[in-house]
């Protein structure tokens, strides 16, 4: 079986991730969603949470699995077997970054692809910062996350405001 790991903080999911992992089940036999635990980000969202958001939204996928993960990616992605690590690419801004962590991760296992997917058109400017800022100021991308992920940041960002 190809496997192929699509790994991130998924802080929170968007649909622009979802339709990467759509795109990557056309390419690989079973894809793993890895959320990485990294708390080095302060994640909005947590592993939890994250795991559940991804969870409601993969539910019916067949031939994906969710996990989470704690370590270096190129040992988790030899303990899973997989042949490759999914990526996608919004922008020429996305590039740079991930070049890098590509070329690293080829220095510390050659046999380990990165593959590189773009999503559709209307995602080329999400991204979990972006969204987790609009809706932080109160404007709305009801068509960019899914409704788990859209209830979840009104919830939050609602509750910091009254805090405040």
């Amino acid at each position: 079986m190809r496997t192929a790991l699509y790994p991130g903080s998924f802080d929170p999911i968007t649909n622009g991730h979802l339709d990467i992992l759509k795109r990557a089940l056309k390419l690989f036999d079973h894809i793993i969603l890895a959320i990485a635990a990294n708390e080095e980000k302060e994640p909005t969202f947590s592993l939890e949470e994250r795991l559940q958001f991804v969870e409601e939204n993969v539910y019916g996928l067949e031939n994906v699995s969710v996990e989470a993960f704690d370590c270096l990616l190129v040992e988790y992605a030899r303990k899973k077997e997989a042949i490759a690590l999914v990526r996608g690419l919004r922008a020429v801004s996305d590039f740079e970054y991930e070049f890098q962590m590509a070329q690293m991760n080829r220095h510390m296992d050659a046999e380990i692809e990165t593959i590189f997917l773009m999503p559709n058109e209307k995602y080329f400017f999400t991204s979990s910062h972006l969204l987790k800022l609009v809706h932080k100021y109160g404007g709305e991308g009801p068509a960019l996350v899914p409704t788990n992920v859209l209830r979840a940041l009104k919830a939050s960002y609602k509750a910091s405001t009254k805090s405040d």
